[in-house]
């Protein structure tokens, strides 16, 4: 397998993730992490993943970025500068050995494609031989989130539209 796009791609997502933990502005934070959604929704399309891109292209680099950005400008200067302790001496030591763990943990997790996976062997054939019949639906993803997983689906555009009119709350806020 070449690495020649996945390496620096993965490279841009973690210079930008610490990156916009670094910088001394929240206006610097909020930009650097607009680019971050948008490398991340690159990985997502480079893994096949084009409708998790889609939304990760919209709502992280695009809705968030700018909703962060209208809220920031409301803000006066003062407040947007950032002013932070050192960080706890057991989150420095705890936080490199979690991700080393979960590296270690990562080493189980099936092949990237593996037909003989368990998502591949048991559930995928499920839908894809049952969507039409069970739901009168000829796309296939369409059928999985709008039927088998429509309570999911339901909840997940309830946290959406909910994230949405706190920030139309907030943004439309009157100045006093």
């Amino acid at each position: 397998m070449s690495y020649s796009f996945e390496l620096p791609l993965l490279i841009l997502l973690i210079l930008t993730a610490g990156g916009a933990i670094v910088v001394k502005d929240l206006i610097s934070s909020v930009l650097i992490l607009g680019s971050y959604s948008f490398f991340l929704a690159l990985v997502w399309a480079w893994l096949g993943a084009v409708d998790v891109a889609f939304v990760e292209a919209v709502v992280g680099a695009g809705l968030a970025t700018v909703f962060f950005l209208l809220t920031l400008f409301r803000m006066a200067p003062e407040h947007i500068l950032i002013q932070r302790s050192p960080p706890p001496i057991s989150a420095v030591i705890a936080l490199p050995l979690l991700g080393l763990l979960l590296l270690y943990a990562a080493s189980d997790l099936p092949a990237f494609g593996d037909p003989q996976s368990p998502a591949s062997s048991h559930i995928s054939p499920y839908y894809l031989e049952n969507s039409l019949r069970e739901t009168q639906t000829p796309n296939v993803v369409t059928a999985v989130l709008m039927d088998y997983r429509a309570l999911d689906t339901m909840l997940e555009t309830g946290v959406i539209f909910t994230s949405g009119m706190a920030c139309w709350l907030l943004l439309g806020r009157k100045h006093s």
